[in-house]
């Protein structure tokens, strides 16, 4: 009797103990188990033991797992239980150059970039799929996206395609999306956009106004082209601009925000965006200033690697040379010690955070000096750049040039290629 009652008890918690399964994601390389893998069950989502083992209760048809330092990777729910119930990981390291949504279009400027890719045997390509005024780079479902005029130049008219073209020459996708700096939302939709004390919308310094990251509605927005761009195959959505803007000079903003208001928007826009993402199996990244790896504040702007590291896979700090406007402690000249601000400034962040370096990946400076000797940066200072993220153990780096020239930069050059340590394309 008593196992007639057990037996019906399974049956009626199909979903419970009873049916648990335990499965295994393993590193392809080494066979050994991936800890702390990201394991999504359709809707359910787990993470893997020390070992790499997880449970599976849900009946999921399609097992997906990704982990930092790995390729994402994915199979059949029946082929996965049948197989050994194991799903391998390729080790991964991205070394990728970035194309605006102009840039991408631009069939000179996007086969130099590919060229370059193939001579350096780099991997991957950032690609602005929401760009530095707001536009977005496909045409969006978003019903606001058209009204605020952020349709008005389809850079991208098969996001789709692209991704399969781009996959098929073995490269690793990152979709950026300029965030909050959004000048067509909140310039239509003043209720949606960061104010003055009097009432005027909020300019920066390039006349450029910012959507609040304290409004749900544009959290949401954001969100949803973050999906756009996941169910078109990318392979992980980068987030820039995720804070408020800086203070203006002798200025005050309406219903001023403090450090715990900044906070709470940023990691609430972050958690509704990984939640919504899970599905797609993609991985999660968001761009900060250099000096937030240093500062122990919010840098007055809402960005805390504490609050920001549980939310993300990667974190994306921009160190570039130019950016560290009063240095770093030991080195006043950042310009001079491009090695220097990358590893010293990566190792900050690592003590702070307490995180593995596998889980930072940062942005490289590929572009002329402007704020001090106006230096060009080219074979030397890109290649201690990517040395010292190499020797700090970064999960590869990204170079950035706003006009997407990387010609001077000595890339193809042996020695710069294999500093960043082997990687997969495939």
């Amino acid at each position: 009797m008593r196992i007639a009652v057990a037996a019906v008890f399974c049956l009626l918690a199909w979903a419970g103990p009873c049916w648990a399964k335990e499965g295994q994601i393993i590193d392809a390389a080494t066979g050994k188990g991936v800890a702390d893998a990201t394991v999504t069950l359709d809707a359910r989502v787990v993470q893997t033991d020390a070992s790499g083992h997880f449970k599976d209760d849900s009946g999921a048809m399609l097992i997906k797992a990704r982990a930092p330092g790995y390729q994402a990777a994915s199979a059949p729910s029946a082929a996965f239980w049948s197989g050994g119930a194991t799903l391998k990981l390729t080790p991964f390291r991205p070394k990728a150059l970035y194309l605006s949504m102009f840039g991408i279009a631009n069939r000179g400027l996007r086969e130099a970039a590919l060229q370059l890719i193939r001579d350096a045997k780099l991997n991957a390509l950032v690609i602005d799929v929401k760009g530095d005024r707001g536009l977005i780079a496909f045409r969006s479902d978003n019903p606001l996206a058209a009204a605020v005029g952020a349709q008005r130049t389809i850079t991208i008219p098969d996001l789709h395609a692209l991704m399969q073209a781009l996959h098929q020459q073995g490269l690793y996708t990152i979709a950026r999306i300029v965030t909050f700096k959004d000048n067509p939302l909140a310039s239509q939709r003043p209720d949606l956009a960061i104010k003055l004390a009097n009432g005027a919308v909020f300019r920066d310094r390039e006349g450029l106004a910012w959507s609040n990251p304290a409004q749900k509605q544009v959290r949401d927005y954001n969100i949803s082209v973050a999906v756009d761009a996941a169910r078109a195959g990318f392979d992980e959505i980068q987030f820039d601009y995720v804070r408020f803007p800086d203070a203006p000079s002798g200025k005050k903003f309406a219903n001023p925000t403090t450090q715990a208001t900044r906070l709470d928007a940023i990691a609430a826009f972050l958690g509704g965006a990984r939640q919504a993402l899970q599905p797609y199996n993609v991985y999660l990244a968001v761009d900060t200033f250099g000096y937030v790896c240093w500062n122990t504040n919010d840098t007055g702007i809402g960005q805390r690697l504490d609050r920001i590291v549980p939310l993300v896979d990667y974190l994306s700090p921009m160190l570039y040379p130019s950016g560290f406007q009063f240095g770093i402690p030991g080195y006043r000249n950042p310009v001079a010690h491009p090695y220097e601000i990358v590893r010293l400034s990566l190792e900050r962040a690592r003590m702070r955070t307490g995180v593995a370096p596998i889980r930072f990946r940062p942005w490289l400076q590929a572009f002329k000096d402007y704020a001090f000797d106006r230096r060009v940066f080219d074979y030397d200072e890109v290649a201690n750049q990517i040395r010292g993220a190499a020797e700090f153990g970064s999960d590869g780096w990204m170079l950035w040039n706003p006009r997407n020239t990387y010609g001077g930069t000595g890339l193809a050059a042996s020695e710069i290629s294999a500093s960043a340590g082997s990687s997969v394309c495939s």
